[in-house]
Parts: structure tokens; sequence; C-alpha cells
């Protein structure tokens, strides 16, 4: 049995090392080995599951044909999402592209849902540009056209993704459409698009990929919608807006609690601040609230720990990316502001 000195037995950590790495090393649990230093549980696991692996590969150099020096933090965060299948609407740009490239990173299968097959040069990006990206950080890319208010095109395009890489793990619901409009100047089109994209669109995409998700180890949907808060200010001036959002936000509530029985896990993810996105830039507050936001980088990093917790006791949550990096140990946010040092805007509904 594998001990860690003051911190209690391995076995307690062993739901979490199974579904991260796909993997039990029962020979290095045979041994009774102690660590020579302590390690620190913060809100991430990875480096406590990093420090045992590592034992586990010294132990068995000579039949993994990989010693501990060549054994790094990389290859742990690698097998994470190597081999998963994560469909994304939205992803041609924006928070949606931001979070397929984190995830491309450690091996992910992306499938780059969009409408976007020609690009607007007010908004850039295309599937096929995405993909070309995804690509190249070290993923492989399905790019997809999809427009989710058209159900025949959804379950098309499920179909298409889990017959070309094998199934679907992870869900994220990005595809979002804003106008922020008192009630007066919201015109039925408006209201349609909002309502057609955020909460229909996002309710029959979770629909049709649950049949595939539940047969996925560590499943995931994540709604990019905010937290409820019936407070009036925040329907104020964009009533239809909120109304669509807080949608999606109610439908991860049923999600989390008719899928509990599959372990699939539904949660939310929403900004503190607002990121600079061309969505902001054209509608919202021009490059003035761009150099006030932080980068999509802040949204990739939070969905990509989110993502790596456990379906079976991660679900209804309601994340804030500030929140999901602090229990992550990362409180320094800097990195993430347009502008270093200068006023950040805080976004909606916080």
């Amino acid at each position: 049995m594998a001990y860690v000195v003051g911190y209690g037995s391995l076995p307690a950590f062993s739901n979490d090392f199974n579904e991260i790495m796909g993997i039990w090393p029962k020979q290095f649990l045979q041994k009774k080995v102690y660590l020579n230093h302590p390690i620190a549980i913060t809100g991430s696991r990875n480096f406590f599951i990093y420090e045992v692996l590592k034992l586990y590969y010294r132990f068995n150099k000579d039949n993994i044909g990989c010693s501990t020096s060549q054994f790094n933090k990389n290859q742990l965060h690698m097998g994470a999402f190597q081999n998963k299948t994560v469909f994304i609407t939205g992803a041609s740009r924006g928070i949606g592209k931001a979070i397929a490239l984190r995830l491309a990173k450690e091996g992910a299968n992306i499938v780059v849902a969009a409408k976007s097959v020609t690009e607007d040069p007010r908004l850039g990006g295309t599937i096929y540009s995405a993909a070309e990206e995804i690509e190249k950080a070290g993923g492989k890319a399905l790019p997809v056209q999809l427009d989710i208010r058209n159900e025949e095109q959804i379950l098309e395009a499920v179909s298409k993704a889990a017959g070309t890489f094998g199934g679907i793990d992870i869900l994220i619901n990005n595809a979002s459409a804003i106008s922020l409009t008192p009630i007066e100047q919201t015109e039925p089109k408006r209201y349609d698009l909002m309502h057609g994209i955020n909460v229909r669109g996002t309710f029959f995409m979770s629909r049709a990929c649950i049949p595939y998700l539940k047969k996925s180890t560590n499943a995931h949907i994540l709604n990019l919608s905010p937290p409820i808060n019936m407070i009036g200010k925040w329907f104020k001036n964009h009533t239809a807006y909120t109304m669509s959002k807080y949608g999606m936000s109610m439908l991860i509530i049923g999600l989390s609690e008719e899928l509990k029985k599959d372990n699939i896990a539904a949660n939310a993810l929403w900004p503190r601040t607002t990121i600079a996105t061309a969505a902001v830039q054209n509608l919202l507050g021009g490059e003035a609230l761009i150099k006030m936001s932080r980068t999509t980088d802040i949204i990739a990093d939070a969905a990509y720990y989110i993502l790596n917790r456990s379906s079976k006791n991660c679900t209804g949550n309601f994340f804030i990316d500030e929140q999901v990096l602090a229990e992550e140990g990362i409180t320094d946010l800097e990195k993430y502001a347009v502008t270093p040092g200068g006023p950040l805007y805080t976004d909606l509904f916080i």
C-alpha cells in the first residue's frame, strides 16, 4: 500500500486517478512506498498524481520503457483529454475557439461547430480556419457547419462527430446571440434569434448528445451562461437577452438533476469581467471596453479545470472563472488582462 506521509492513503484518490489517467498501477500498489516529502493537496489533484506516477515509472521503467526524467507534467496533462471528443458550438472564434485550442493542447478531438464558412471581416474566423489552428495546437479537428436552430442539422452533426471520433465525451454549449435592447425596442426577429439559439438550440444540442455522453467515462456538459439572479437590474434594458441566458442556466439545473444517475456532469461557467471578443467590441463598448476586459484565455483555462473534474461529483454548479482558478491555486490573474494593471469592467449578471 502506498502512503503519503501525513495525508492519508492513496485509495482515497483512486477514482480521480482512474478517471484522469485511465490506468491503475497495481504493481506499484503492491509495494510499500513512502514519499520522502509531504505533498500539498490544493484545489487540483494533478500534482499528487504526478508524484505517484513518477514513483510508479521509477519502479517499472524496465517494463514501461520510460524513465522518471522522461515523465513530466505535460505528459500527465495530455492524459486528461487524449482521445476525448469535445463538441463545441460557436467554436469558430472567441471563447469557443479559445476553449477548443486549450483542450487541443491536451490532445482532444474537437468538433468545430458553427455557421461561419466564409469570413466576416467584422468577426473573423471560420470553422475551417479554427480547425487548422486546433490541429496545429496538437488536437484533431472536425469542422461542421451547423445552425443549432435546426434540429435536423443538430442530429446530423452529432452523428457525424460520433462516427468520426467514436463517440462524444464533452459538450460545450457556447453559441449565443445577444441584443441588449429594452422591451419596446426588441423586434420579434431579435427575440426569436436569441431564444432560438440560446435556449432552444442549447436544449436540443444537449438532448442529441446525451445518448453518446452516457457511454463516456467522464462526461460533461458545460454551458456558457450566468448564475441566476432574479434582481430587477439584470432584466432592465435587456429583458429578452436576460431571459434567454437564464434559460440556458435553468437547463443546467434540469440536466444536472436528470443526468446524475448516468454520471454526466452539467455545469455553467461565466466570467467575472467582460471578455475581449468581437461581440464586446462590435456590440457593447468598442475598443474602450476591450481595454478594460480580460482575454478569452481565462475562460479557456477555467473550462479546462472544470472538465478535468469528476463528473460524478462536480455537477449543478454555476462557476465564475475567477472562482475556478482560485480553487486551483491560481490567484494572480494579471496575465489575462488586455491592459495589465488597468481597470477591469465587471460583466453582466455579476
